[in-house]
């Protein structure tokens, strides 16, 4: 069969960015640019398909066993060209704009995904089951899902608020804001963000204002660099009462299924009490 999706164009999918997407009816090949969106389609019961993939894909382990095609911001074009995939997955609007029209020139489908909440995760599985016709899997799936958020909830939703900083790296300070998933994370954990109303979704932050913060609660993404909080925090209600909580980066980095664990753990840090 032919790779050519414009020539095979029998259906169009809107992606997050409100492009309508033509794609084959059938999905044989295609490309995933970003951890999550690997994960997605593993769990969607696509992966055989998957024909390249980040150097940072490795989860499941299957994911390892496909070819890399570079980082997701540096992917090499040649190789994923090379691949003759049907479709490219994309995590965000930015990471595509300096090849997609390399890319289409090809006659390759680009499909951008971008959630900001748990909700928009769910669509992203939708959408990517649709994609690769496993609809029933991917509404299994989100079921699954949606039944321990529901738990999780249930046990913190009566408990205090807790003032919560997440710190993403040390030096450059970088926190989460508004358009990040882990805003609604944390909100559904039983927590308040203290940059909930900051712009972006990564944004780097100064020390002058985070030292006027006072979070009760500091979650780490945890990496080597990453392993205490910053500085102007020393006196900040969390670190006098030994509130500072590490989660595994790649779980809070990736707004895929997994995102359900990230947000058992971070439940299970600030109402530990809830979970006896």
């Amino acid at each position: 069969m032919t790779n050519n999706p414009q020539a095979n164009a029998e259906r169009g999918i809107t992606d997050d960015l409100g492009r309508r997407v033509r794609l084959p009816k059938k999905i044989e090949r295609a490309v995933s640019l970003a951890p999550n969106l690997t994960e997605i389609v593993f769990a969607v019961n696509g992966g055989s398909r998957l024909v390249g993939v980040t150097s940072y894909c490795n989860y499941p382990e299957e994911a390892q066993k496909i070819p890399k095609i570079g980082d997701t911001v540096n992917p090499n074009l040649e190789a994923i060209i090379a691949l003759k995939p049907q479709v490219i997955l994309v995590s965000t609007a930015s990471q595509i704009e300096s090849f997609t029209e390399t890319l289409e020139g090809q006659n390759i489908a680009v499909f951008v995904t971008n959630p900001k909440d748990v909700e928009g995760v769910y669509k992203s599985i939708l959408k990517i089951g649709e994609i690769f016709g496993q609809d029933e899997r991917a509404r299994e799936t989100i079921d699954r899902m949606q039944r321990r958020v529901n738990e999780i909830e249930s046990k913190t939703n009566l408990s205090k608020k807790v003032k919560v900083f997440v710190q993403i790296s040390k030096e450059p300070l970088f926190t989460i804001g508004k358009d990040s998933f882990l805003t609604d994370l944390i909100k559904r954990a039983g927590g308040v963000s203290l940059t909930e109303n900051v712009a972006e979704s990564y944004p780097k932050f100064s020390k002058e204002t985070a030292l006027a913060l006072l979070p009760e609660a500091i979650i780490l993404s945890d990496s080597e660099d990453n392993q205490e909080p910053n500085e102007v925090f020393a006196n900040s209600p969390a670190m006098r009462n030994g509130k500072v909580f590490k989660i595994d980066a790649d779980l809070l980095s990736r707004p895929s299924p997994r995102v359900v664990d990230a947000l058992e753990q971070i439940a299970r840090a600030l109402h530990p009490d809830d979970f006896q």
